[in-house]
């Protein structure tokens, strides 16, 4: 039996080299060197890790619990909805691949990874939201089932209860 070639951990900022990860993109580098261990520590985010065989991170992503505007969502989904103000949500903060690992779907499990946690947790959620930086992070979203709200095309949700039934 083959061995997996990463291990989803916590982010743990004082045994991993955050330093070395380079996905290419200015602000999602800089938010795991400098940022991501303090918002760890205040319990701003939670932070996940892919760590590859060597000891290196191949990707990461964030979380972090959220609301959502009902007023926001569709009306085809809002409709179905207990009328509060807010809906409870998971806010997956970032998500990120060291160029040196993209294009073999580790993106994919990383989400795949975010949205189980998400499920599991004892704290009830109705969606995961998402602001996509770019039409390529848009894209790759949408692909995975996540739907755009109406106002705003590149911040997207995908409810959990969808989710929970793919898996």
């Amino acid at each position: 039996m083959r061995r997996a070639p990463f291990t989803l951990v916590r982010l743990d900022a004082a045994h991993h080299d955050r330093k070395a990860f380079d996905c290419r993109s200015a602000p999602l580098n800089h938010y795991l060197h400098e940022q991501a261990g303090q918002d760890v520590r205040r319990r701003i985010a939670a932070c996940f890790a892919a760590i590859a065989e060597d000891g290196r991170i191949a990707g990461y992503y964030t979380l972090a619990s959220a609301s959502v505007l009902l007023a926001d969502l569709p009306k085809s989904v809002s409709k179905k909805l207990p009328r509060y103000p807010t809906v409870p949500a998971v806010r997956l903060g970032r998500l990120a691949v060291d160029h040196t690992c993209q294009g073999q779907g580790l993106g994919g499990a990383l989400l795949a990874d975010a949205l189980e946690r998400a499920i599991r947790s004892e704290v009830a959620s109705y969606a995961m939201v998402v602001d996509a930086k770019d039409d390529a992070a848009t894209a790759f979203y949408r692909h995975h089932g996540f739907i755009e709200f109406p106002s705003s095309p590149r911040k997207l949700f995908l409810p959990l209860a969808v989710a929970e039934k793919t898996r």
